[in-house]
């Protein structure tokens, strides 16, 4: 496996002159000029993200990953941890969201146990990279060790590279753990400086006295851990998840190798903002697929600089938005790749004036 040195070091700046090429070709589709707003943008940012011109419709794959959280013990959820096992058989027997919405839009769902605290047994589709059997409550200590942090983001490192080889053109971030808004917003609240009762919300749908709750463990949380902010690792070794490392890694991977990455909802969020502070450049693999209703991710959006792309008032996690932000890019591309120039189409263009 390699080491996350080298996969940063392999994360470059991209080359605005795809963008650049995208956008004239464009500009000579039947159309008025951006008058397709923002597909045109996403056309352009995969472009140059991949840098490849003409690009092809890609292979779609959402990792899902799953962890339990040693934070649950303290109260800060509606489900009970019991859920994550029992939610990642819905995810391989196909009934789950995210199932629904990846068969929608054409792409594969690739469900990983990185630290559900439970034995799976060698089911189809379930890929097995656990590192440990859950986060230890970080209310009362750190919630992995550095070793154990460094693990995970590197099992997304070695899946994104995977994915590379089988040929994925585009990827998407999901999550499954009870518990991993709370770890979400403690990550969010440390990296953006803003305070806890700003980015935290009611997850599973908390009532109000649980969501006051909630803040505390999580104020708690970051005031016996002390998190290092210059430390992106340190923040998410004492206050993250098994998951959240995972999806650290798939996005630092993908980005290393210019394979775009769509971004899900809060947890996906708070994941790049460890990856983005990692390596800076990272974030121009980013796409933000949604805006969900919980606070601390439009915070996080804000500080990573990216726009979402649709507002559902979804805050279910899984991959659910980032499925149908895949949609919007690969309509982007058809749109690009697919729609007749003025001169093939053989209609006026815009009047020189």
């Amino acid at each position: 496996m390699q080491t996350l040195q080298t996969v940063l070091d392999k994360i470059r700046p991209l080359d605005s002159e795809w963008r650049n090429i995208t956008q004239k070709h464009l500009d000579q589709l039947t159309k008025p000029p951006g008058s397709l707003g923002r597909l045109e943008e996403l056309a352009a940012w995969y472009v140059q993200v991949t840098g490849k011109f003409p690009p092809r419709p890609p292979k779609k794959a959402i990792f899902t990953f799953a962890a339990d959280h040693g934070v649950v013990e303290e109260g800060v959820s509606a489900y009970p941890k019991a859920v994550t096992a029992q939610m990642v058989y819905n995810f391989l027997r196909g009934g789950a969201a995210i199932n629904v919405l990846a068969r929608h839009v054409g792409a594969e769902v690739r469900v990983v146990d990185i630290g559900v605290d439970h034995d799976f047994e060698n089911l189809p589709g379930l890929l097995h990279h656990k590192v440990s059997r859950g986060t230890r409550n970080m209310a009362r200590g750190p919630a992995m060790t550095e070793e154990e942090a460094r693990r995970a983001v590197g099992v997304g490192c070695q899946l994104a590279e995977e994915a590379v080889r089988e040929g994925v053109g585009l990827l998407a971030t999901g999550d499954m753990g009870i518990g991993n808004t709370t770890a979400s917003s403690a990550i969010t609240a440390t990296m953006t400086g803003k305070p806890v009762s700003e980015v935290t919300g009611r997850g599973t749908g908390i009532g109000d006295q649980i969501l006051k709750h909630k803040q505390a463990v999580i104020e708690q949380a970051i005031r016996i851990n002390r998190p290092d902010i210059k430390d992106p690792l340190d923040v998410l070794a004492k206050l993250g998840g098994l998951e959240i490392a995972g999806i650290t890694g798939l996005i630092l991977g993908a980005a290393a190798h210019r394979i775009p990455v769509v971004l899900d909802g809060f947890i996906s969020t708070a994941a790049a903002l460890i990856a983005m502070a990692l390596k800076p450049e990272t974030k121009n693999c980013l796409l933000a697929a949604h805006q969900s209703v919980e606070p601390g991710h439009r915070i996080a959006l804000t500080a990573l600089g990216l726009h979402p792309v649709l507002d559902l008032n979804m805050r279910l996690g899984e991959g659910t938005g980032a499925a149908l932000g895949m949609g919007m890019v690969e309509a982007a591309i058809r749109i690009l790749t697919e729609m007749a120039t003025f001169e093939q189409a053989g209609v006026s263009g815009k009047e020189a004036k």
